[in-house]
């Protein structure tokens, strides 16, 4: 009898999970259709729409003296902190760090004699880590959409600031909001604010390399790396973007766009006051090498370590600032770019 019974508690219960199953899928269904109605999978979103999902969603982003147009702010998909920013993290270190194969891309910086690795596989599903090297207070961020990756100072003109994942992009690059009471939104390839108090309030940029595990651990052997143990239930081994890479085209629109390289070509994007400079990786060839550029008369520095094809800056005169992208959103935000050729 007994066990006649308990067949039958897992009869029913395996009908209540099959039906739960089918109402969440039903509901996916009217959930996309209700975003095509709106304009919200992937389509511009005029000024009504935007304050119809704040209302909905309860996203109190203050939208006022945007300097980017609103018809241009499109819904990446997940609503805000759908995308969860990751502050005050746990970290390991290097010796720890056996979740890592040496290939692994991760933003390294360091500050203040402090070095600190932040893997992609992480970032990819997190975007932003509010953390702290020394005494300074930085956001590392990285946008898989644009394969962009820019350290700031969270010391802003407004005050310190935390910031997380609005859910909104601009030319396909994510807006990140700041923790504060009005919550404006802030470009990350623009490295300012573009809307609400923050409106043109620049970010400083920190000096960070984009680099493998190996490279990175080499120069830095005394490093420490973000923990993958961040408190949310992630499959960090998986790469959700994989896909997009892979191929050519872009989910969400940029512009403008230059077709002088493939959109997805990986440059290293530097600035100076009026100037900047796109510098592909491609350009390089297969040997490992160094190359001093000039930008509004500052000097720098870039080396390019073949083993692993990637770009970092050895040194640089103040008031320079870079950005690793994709050609397309490193053009889209400053068109006026020049490009090192061979």
């Amino acid at each position: 009898m007994k066990t006649n019974s308990r067949t039958g508690r897992e009869k029913r219960l395996i009908f209540v999970l099959i039906s739960l199953s089918l109402l969440y899928l039903v509901l996916l269904q009217v959930q996309r259709h209700v975003e095509r109605k709106m304009g919200i999978a992937g389509n511009p979103l005029s000024s009504n729409q935007l304050h119809q999902i704040q209302r909905r969603q309860a996203l109190p982003f203050d939208l006022s003296q945007a300097n980017i147009p609103l018809n241009e702010i499109h819904s990446g998909g997940p609503p805000k902190d759908g995308i969860p920013a990751i502050s005050n993290p746990a970290t390991v270190a290097r010796e720890q760090a056996d979740f890592l194969s040496k290939d692994e891309r991760v933003i390294g910086v360091d500050i203040e004699g402090r070095a600190r690795a932040y893997p992609i596989s992480i970032l990819n599903q997190h975007e932003i880590v509010n953390d702290r090297l020394g005494d300074t207070p930085i956001a590392v961020t990285y946008c898989p959409l644009c394969d962009s990756a820019v350290v700031f100072d969270r010391r802003t003109p407004l005050g310190e600031r935390e910031f997380g994942v609005s859910g909104l992009l601009y030319n396909s690059n994510v807006l990140m909001y700041d923790r504060a009471e009005t919550e404006s939104l802030w470009s990350q390839i623009k490295s300012e604010g573009v809307s609400g108090p923050a409106t043109a309030q620049k970010l400083t940029v920190l000096p960070m390399e984009l680099t493998s595990w190996e490279a990175w651990q080499a120069r830095h052997p005394h490093t420490d790396v973000l923990s993958s143990q961040t408190g949310y239930n992630r499959n960090y081994k998986a790469n959700p973007y994989a896909g997009y890479f892979r191929q050519p085209n872009l989910m969400f629109p940029a512009k403008p766009q230059s077709n002088a390289m493939p959109l997805k070509e990986r440059v290293l994007g530097i600035w100076g006051e009026t100037n900047a400079l796109a510098i592909p990786v491609s350009v390089f060839g297969h040997q490992s090498t160094q190359l001093e550029k000039e930008i509004n008369g500052k000097k720098i520095v870039i080396a390019f370590d073949a083993s692993d094809q990637t770009v970092r800056i050895v040194s640089a005169d103040e008031g320079l600032q870079w950005v690793n992208s994709f050609w397309f959103a490193w053009y889209a935000f400053r068109p006026q770019t020049e490009v090192v050729t061979r």
